[in-house]
């Protein structure tokens, strides 16, 4: 049991809700703006969002995950939909998406995110702190041509983030600039030292009150000519005229269509591009966890399937876990999964009954938030530590910055990773054998002490040192530590042992006392099943 379990739900409580309230706030217009980009019923991302929140955070294993509709599956969304003629149909290939991202949990895939190196992953994070900070910078002074959430480079109205900085200067809005401004100021007074140690202003948290001062000026601003904020510069959440009217908006799969081919292979495309965000999202929110909590993988799947399935069920977009909303509840403060499924809670009742209220908020004091999660999230000393870890982590990191801001974030992720991937290989190419020149050249012998594993990778440099070698030398090959070497190495040895004959070349080769192991991995589970069952007395066969 960990020391936040053993404190109890009510003592966390102070802490999850106050950060379920700021993860709504952000949640809403990240949730409409997907929607719109991805040509689906704004409604539809509310869904997401409210699934995301209460069944995926009831499931999940993740304490600090949040979950909900992401800008990375928008392009995907739009195009089906499209493609497949009509919402419903599409809201098919989101339940048969989620029933693959189910067997998938089931089939252990969530080892797959284990892959990607530290490096990659805090350049992700890094790089989606830079793109939000860009992406935000119109919307805190009126310019609302992006929608919100968005991370592509490219963008709908056909600029890109760094254009679109530009156009923004022929459209400021002088409302939306002071609104921005007043809550930045509020944010950078609620996070100095002397107010957090003042206790209601650590339950009353800076964004609620950069929310609440918005709407106020956006009221006030509605009497100022030349301040009043257009409708494009606030929310815009769906409003039903009763409670029976909001279930309406609730839409069903059309069933009818499952023997359509095109909704199997959306279906399939949905699960592998949801399962590969959420869990390179799972990856940077347990390092971002600050009692680094580790979450099982493939619950994570299963619980983002059956979300999936009663998302594309009820009329929602395809979820995943996001870290724009993840990273806000981390640093809000949350501490347990309630502060994801509470904010699910409030998504739901705040649609339901109070949405005009919803849509008086000012996006220009959303971006303010936003502005804070990006600083966070791509601080400068991370790239001073990156830097100092020397360049077989830095490029990488760098690179993955760089991909995501010019391109997207799984293209992104993908540079990165190829990068990290080129210097593992260098560095694996340049280490077949140990050589030390005051140990291994001794009385004229040549010794080289090959690695544990040597594998085709070294076949270019285990050459050209044998070539090397001149004639007449004394050599030995010691592989005795070795537990895997490739054929074609094996064949390399064979090779230069045949030519050392003609070459007066006198070579010894030290077998290898181990070829080959078992899953050590497997090993060590068994061994501690075993262990277990000792301990309580359990007879284990021999």
């Amino acid at each position: 049991m960990t020391p936040i379990q053993k404190e109890g739900f009510f003592k966390n409580l102070k802490y999850d809700l106050p950060a379920s309230v700021v993860v709504f706030l952000v949640a809403v217009p990240l949730c409409l703006g997907i929607a719109l980009a991805s040509g689906a019923p704004l409604f539809s991302g509310i869904i997401a969002g409210i699934i995301g929140g209460i069944v995926v955070g009831a499931l999940s294993g993740s304490q600090l995950g949040v979950s909900g509709p992401a800008a990375g599956l928008a392009v995907i969304v739009l195009s089906a939909i499209q493609e497949l003629g009509a919402f419903e149909i599409f809201l098919l290939a989101v339940v048969i998406g989620g029933i693959f991202q189910l067997l998938l949990g089931f089939a252990r895939a969530g080892i797959i995110g284990y892959y990607f190196p530290s490096s990659v992953i805090k350049g992700m994070l890094s790089g989606i702190g830079v793109i939000i900070i860009l992406k935000q910078i119109p919307h805190a002074v009126g310019y609302d041509k992006d929608y919100e959430g968005s991370l592509a480079f490219t963008q709908p109205d056909g600029h890109n983030t760094f254009s679109e900085l530009f156009y923004m200067f022929e459209a400021i809005s002088p409302g939306a600039v002071i609104i921005a401004v007043l809550s930045m100021a509020i944010l950078i007074l609620w996070e100095q030292k002397f107010m957090k140690k003042i206790k209601l202003f650590q339950i009353v948290q800076g964004p609620l009150i950069v929310v609440t001062a918005g709407i106020l000026l956006n009221l006030l601003f509605q009497n100022i000519p030349g301040l009043t904020l257009r409708a494009d510069q606030l929310v815009a959440i769906p409003v039903a005229e009763s409670i029976s009217g909001f279930f309406d908006q609730f839409t069903f799969p059309a069933f009818d269509a499952i023997t359509n081919p095109a909704v199997w292979i959306t279906g399939a495309t949905i699960a592998v591009v949801a399962s590969l965000e959420t869990l390179l999202c799972l990856e940077a929110t347990d390092k971002l966890d600050p009692f680094k909590r580790v979450t099982p993988a493939n619950q994570e799947l299963k619980a983002q399937g059956i979300g999936n399935i009663v998302s594309g069920l009820i009329g929602g977009l395809p979820i995943t876990q996001v870290i724009v909303r993840s990273s806000t509840n981390i640093q809000s403060g949350g501490r347990t999964k309630f502060s994801a499924i509470m904010h699910g809670f409030i998504l739901l009742l705040c649609a339901m009954a109070i949405p005009y209220v919803l849509n008086l908020i000012p996006l220009a004091s959303l971006a303010a938030i936003l502005f804070l999660v990006g600083y966070k999230l791509a601080k400068p000393a991370l790239f001073k530590q990156m830097y100092k870890l020397g360049q077989t982590h830095f490029v990488p990191f760098m690179v993955t910055i760089l991909g995501i801001v010019l391109t997207d974030l799984l293209i992104g992720i993908g540079l990165g990773l190829a990068v990290a991937i080129f210097y593992v290989l260098y560095n694996n190419y340049k280490k077949p054998f140990l050589f030390q020149s005051d140990k291994h050249l001794k009385d004229g012998v040549i010794r080289l002490e090959l690695a544990e594993d040597v594998t085709f990778i070294n076949k270019a440099s285990i050459q050209r040192t044998l070539s090397q070698i001149p004639d007449g030398a004394k050599v030995i090959i010691d592989a005795s530590k070795s537990i895997n070497i490739d054929q074609d190495v094996l064949e390399i040895i064979e090779e230069f042992e045949t030519n050392a004959e003609y070459r007066d070349i006198q070579l010894e080769v030290i077998e290898r006392r181990q070829k080959g192991v078992k899953n050590q991995v497997r090993e060590i589970e068994n061994a501690l099943v075993q262990h277990r069952l000792e301990k309580n007395g359990v007879a284990v066969p021999a």
